[in-house]
């Protein structure tokens, strides 16, 4: 008997036990209440959150609508960027279709060669002349300071009349389309002689005496 009785204590009815588990139901169910409850925001809370929002998506919109504008107006100003430092190779053809002929010694002081340079110079002024009416103009080089912007140093040439990083030989001239570079010149620099080179001049000079 005593068995049977504690067996019933060590394992409660089913009806015990359902009871049991509904109560500890609704228990986690009014934790869950109560902290909805405190989570729940004021009118005044989801007015201003919703405000935010707005704000925010407007802002979003505006910065939207800047750039679209900004990249119609490069596409409508730089457009023919592309275009336009292709077109400079025509320039670069007539430079060097002029420096074969001078260096032509059939055609040397011959009535032809000046004719013919001539038109290439008229040529060049009115392709210069058509590229500066759209805002694509050549780049000042010679007797200038170096500048990393605008030109490429392809070399050194020793000179001691000029300042180091002075230009004085222009290989290839560059060009600008409005305020970006189309193309850098490329040019020749000065350096001053080295110091080894100079006395060997020296001495050359003093043996010739």
């Amino acid at each position: 008997m005593e068995k049977e009785q504690n067996e019933k204590i060590e394992n409660p009815i089913p009806e015990e036990k359902e009871v049991k588990e509904h109560e500890a139901e609704k228990s986690v169910k009014n934790e869950n209440n109560t902290k909805e409850e405190i989570l729940e925001k004021s009118p005044e809370e989801k007015i201003l959150e919703i405000e935010d929002k707005l704000a925010r998506t407007f802002a979003e919109m505006e910065n939207q609508r800047r750039r679209f504008e900004k990249e119609k107006e490069e596409a409508y100003e730089y457009g023919g960027f592309v275009f336009a430092k292709e077109a400079l190779s025509l320039i670069d053809n007539l430079e060097r279709s002029k420096n074969i002929l001078e260096n032509d010694e059939k055609l040397n002081n011959t009535e032809a060669l000046k004719k013919t340079l001539n038109h290439l110079d008229i040529i060049k002024k009115d392709l210069i002349s058509i590229f500066s009416k759209n805002n694509i103009k050549p780049i000042e080089s010679l007797n200038k300071k170096l500048d990393p912007n605008f030109h490429q140093a392809m070399m050194e040439i020793e000179d001691e009349t000029k300042e180091p990083g002075t230009i004085i030989q222009e290989i290839q001239k560059g060009f600008t389309i409005k305020d970006r570079l189309l193309r850098p010149s490329l040019v020749g620099v000065s350096k001053k002689p080295d110091k080894k080179d100079k006395n060997d001049e020296q001495n050359k000079e003093n043996l010739e005496k």
